[in-house]
C-alpha cells in the first residue's frame, strides 16, 4: 500500500475484542476509534442509524457493485446505501470425519446421524436458527429490513420447533457448546463450523478431514435443503474520522482483489470479489467451494442488518433450546413463537 499511496500514513491497531464487538467499541467514544475498522454486516444498520458510520463514496460504491455478487452487495447495503467495503464472506459448512461418514452419508441429515455423532448447538441462533428458513419462514421479510414482516409465529415456525425438539431423541445428535472438544474426543464425527476453524479441524482429523455443504433435512415429510446464515465482513469508515477521503481510500485498498487473496492465503478468508473467487487456489479449496455453494440463494440467508438483531440474538437461543430440552411444551410453541416475534418487531 505504501508504494501505491506514498503520501498516506496508516497506523494499524489490533482490537483485542475483534470485529464482533465493533458497534459496542465505537459507541464508547467514536472520536477515539479507528478511522477504518472491520465489521460484520449484521451491525451496519445499528451503526448507520446512530450515525457512527458514513455511506461509501459513490465512486467506490459503483466499484463494489461491479466487483461483487448481488448477494454480497445486498449484505453491505442498508436503506439503499452501501455502508461497508466487503472483504470476505462467511457461511457455516459441514466438516466431517471421512473415515466414519461417506460423501453420500452427509448429503442428508437422516443418513448422517444414522451412522455417526453430530455436534449440535441449539443454544446459539447462529448455528441453529436457519432451520426456520428451511421450514419456510422469513426474518424481517424477504428484504431483511422490514421490522414488521417476520412470520415465524406461524405453522411453518411450529414445524421448525418440532424438528428441533425431535433431535432430543436422536441418539447421535450431541448437544454441546464446544464442538471441537467433542470432535477431538471422538464423540462426534461431524459438526457445523466456519472457515475460521479449518486449521483446528484439520489438526484434529488429519487425513480424515472432509468438508461439504449442509445436508437436507426432513420437515413435514419433505426433504428440504438446510440453510445457514451468510455473513459479509467488511471495512466501514468512522463518521468521526477527520480524514474521510483517505479513510475511504484505505478501506477500498484493504478490500481489493489482491488484498482479499492475501487474506485467503494467510488465514483462509473466503473472498467476495468475483475475480478473486476465480483464482486457482480459491477454486481448488474444498472449504471455499463449500462456503461459496452455501452462499448461493436457497442455501443461506444474509444476516439482516436491522438494530433489532441484538434482540434476536438474545431471544432466539432460549426459544430453540426450550423446544430441544422440552422445557417449552408443544402446546406452547405457537404462543412462544408469537412472543419471540413480537420482541423483535419493535
Amino acid at each position: 500500500m505504501a508504494s501505491k499511496y506514498p503520501d498516506l500514513k496508516v497506523q494499524i491497531i489490533a482490537n483485542a475484542s475483534g470485529s464482533a464487538n465493533a458497534k459496542v467499541d465505537i459507541a464508547k467514544d467514536p472520536s477515539k476509534y479507528a478511522d477504518v475498522f472491520a465489521v460484520p454486516n449484521d451491525q451496519l444498520g445499528d451503526m448507520a442509524d446512530k450515525g457512527y458510520i458514513n455511506p461509501v463514496a459513490t465512486k467506490f460504491a459503483n466499484e463494489i457493485k461491479k466487483d461483487n455478487s448481488d448477494v454480497t452487495v445486498n449484505g453491505v447495503t442498508y436503506k439503499d446505501k452501501i455502508y461497508a467495503f466487503p472483504k470476505s464472506t462467511e457461511s457455516l459448512v459441514l466438516f466431517y470425519n471421512k473415515s466414519k461418514l461417506s460423501a453420500d452419508d452427509v448429503k442428508t441429515w437422516e443418513g448422517m446421524t444414522a451412522k455417526a455423532g453430530f455436534a449440535a448447538n441449539y443454544t446459539d441462533p447462529y448455528y441453529s436458527y436457519p432451520v426456520f428458513f428451511t421450514a419456510g419462514t422469513t426474518l424481517f421479510g424477504k428484504s431483511g429490513e422490514d421490522v414488521k414482516s417476520t412470520d415465524v409465529a406461524s405453522a411453518n415456525g411450529v414445524k421448525a420447533l418440532e424438528w428441533i425438539a425431535a433431535q432430543k431423541s436422536n441418539k447421535n445428535v450431541i448437544q454441546t457448546t464446544n464442538a471441537l472438544n467433542q470432535l477431538q474426543a471422538g464423540k462426534v464425527a461431524a459438526m457445523f463450523d466456519g472457515p475460521w476453524d479449518t486449521a483446528n479441524i484439520k489438526k484434529i482429523l488429519g487425513d480424515n478431514f472432509a468438508v461439504a455443504p449442509y445436508p437436507t433435512i426432513n420437515i413435514d415429510g419433505q426433504a428440504k435443503q438446510l440453510q445457514s446464515f451468510q455473513g459479509i465482513k467488511g471495512f466501514a469508515v468512522n463518521s468521526a474520522s477527520k480524514s474521510q477521503a483517505a479513510a475511504q481510500t484505505v478501506a477500498q485498498y484493504l478490500s481489493s482483489e489482491s488484498a482479499q487473496l492475501k487474506l485467503f492465503n494467510s488465514q483462509g478468508d473466503v473472498p467476495t470479489n468475483n475475480d478473486a473467487q476465480m483464482n486457482d487456489a480459491v477454486k481448488n479449496s474444498d472449504v471455499t467451494k463449500a462456503v461459496i455453494t452455501m452462499s448461493k440463494e436457497g442455501n443461506s440467508v444474509v444476516m439482516p442488518k436491522l438494530p433489532q438483531m441484538a434482540t434476536f440474538w438474545n431471544n432466539a437461543g432460549p426459544l430453540m433450546n426450550g423446544a430441544y430440552t422440552g422445557s417449552i411444551k408443544p402446546a406452547d410453541y405457537q404462543a412462544q413463537l408469537q412472543k419471540f416475534q413480537d420482541s423483535i418487531s419493535k
